[in-house]
């Protein structure tokens, strides 16, 4: 059957209430008819002109936060690429007619987004209804004066609810300082080691942008280096403070132990003691350079990735047990080794990078190798943001990302 040709244009001019579309530096760049009857101006009058030098606030009005507020809505949007619904405000309209007149106005509105091909903000639908009739409401005879105290409550319980919406943004903001802080704190700063190495931590978009995920390496006796990353269920401050333990726990374990498996076990007993650290999943590798070989052991994480210089990507999944503390005991872990060519690169990861809900765990495997066979030439910096440019979504995700690539 031939799918009918819509003329998209004719759709948005023809939507019922009024709708605007605005550039990230809230320029109109067009209205549909509702918007230009409702509103009282033409679209020669609004489009290429900024919205508050059109619709500027009441200057009879000293309190008045219309402009202030529906700015703030709008700008929120654009950094944020996420729709923002605005409790019901007033907005008074000067009347286009009589220059001075001011026309009392109550909306609804709601800004929404509109994300280009790079993941960026390139319009803003903003989408009002008229609700001055509502607020005002008829009483019938008599009835004037219930009309005002109708409207006088349902403007006041809008403007508390948009003050509590404001300040949990601003306590929302405040924590997620505190929690951003936390991270950079607990997530070591690479020493430079005698070999090519890059890390990344990738937030995820919600959850205080703060999550457990974490990255370790460290210099060991010998011509040898320890790398680890590990993903504790969980988000925001308390996620974040359990990592801080564990990461730290396996750092010293790594230390004392002659390989990866029995630095995890300790890391389970430890783990056992921490509330909040069950499930926890992480992977940890010995590079030994003398002779060439990676020894490994996983705790229920994913596998790192080792890509020869040829391309060929291989997967270090033959040492996975359950997470930390999935057990009824602690039982030994296993690890297993492998060889090396020079100039192959080792990648550990967390699942944020290969995870999506609406996939299998070896889509993003794939998905993985691909990339890193494309960019085998690339040094481990540069791989890395290639990496999470391929595999990552440009509007972000819901868990966040940690990320080591070592030359090897």
């Amino acid at each position: 059957m031939r799918q009918p040709q819509i003329d998209y244009a004719a759709v948005f001019h023809g939507l019922p209430g009024m709708v605007a579309l605005l550039t990230p530096e809230l320029v109109y760049v067009d209205v549909n008819e509702d918007f230009e009857r409702l509103a009282g101006r033409t679209r020669e009058q609004l489009l290429g002109r900024y919205i508050f030098d059109v619709f500027p606030e009441n200057p009879n009005e000293p309190a008045a936060a219309g402009m202030r507020e529906t700015q703030a809505s709008m700008l929120r949007a654009v950094a944020t690429g996420e729709r923002d619904t605005m409790a019901v405000l007033r907005y008074d309209i000067e009347d286009a007619a009589r220059p001075g007149h001011w026309q009392e106005h109550f909306w609804s509105p709601v800004n929404a987004p509109i994300l280009g091909p790079d993941g960026r903000v390139v319009l803003i639908v903003h989408r009002v209804e008229e609700v001055t009739e509502l607020i005002r409401a008829r009483g019938g005879p008599g009835g004037d004066s219930r009309a005002r105290v109708l409207e006088a409550e349902l403007y006041t319980r809008a403007r508390e609810l948009q003050e509590v919406n404001e300040r949990l943004r601003q306590a929302h903001a405040r924590e997620q300082g505190v929690a951003l802080a936390l991270q950079a704190a607990l997530l070591p700063a690479p020493r430079p080691l005698h070999h090519q190495a890059a890390v990344r931590y990738q937030p995820a978009i919600d959850a205080l942008n703060v999550c457990g995920d974490w990255y370790d390496l460290a210099d060991l006796p010998g011509d040898r280096v320890a790398v680890a990353v590990g993903d504790v269920v969980g988000h925001g401050l308390a996620a974040a403070c359990v990592m801080g333990q564990l990461r730290s726990a396996l750092s010293a374990a790594a230390r004392v132990t002659d390989g990866p498996a029995q630095a995890l076990e300790a890391l389970d007993m430890y783990a056992r003691s921490v509330d909040g650290a069950e499930t926890t999943t992480t992977a940890m590798a010995f590079i030994d350079w003398g002779g060439n070989t990676i020894t490994y052991s996983s705790a229920g994480h994913p596998p790192p990735a080792l890509l020869d210089p040829e391309g060929t990507v291989v997967f270090l999944d033959q040492a996975t047990d359950p997470p930390l503390g999935a057990g009824p005991e602690h039982v030994p872990r296993p690890q297993a080794r492998t060889s090396f060519t020079e100039g192959a690169t080792l990648v550990l990861y967390t699942d944020g990078l290969i995870e999506r809900r609406t996939e299998d765990i070896d889509t993003g495997l794939a998905r993985l190798a691909d990339s890193l066979s494309r960019h085998r030439q690339l040094d481990p910096e540069t791989l890395a943001d290639a990496l999470l440019a391929d595999l990552l979504p440009s509007t972000g995700t819901s868990d966040d990302t940690a990320l080591i690539v070592l030359r090897l």
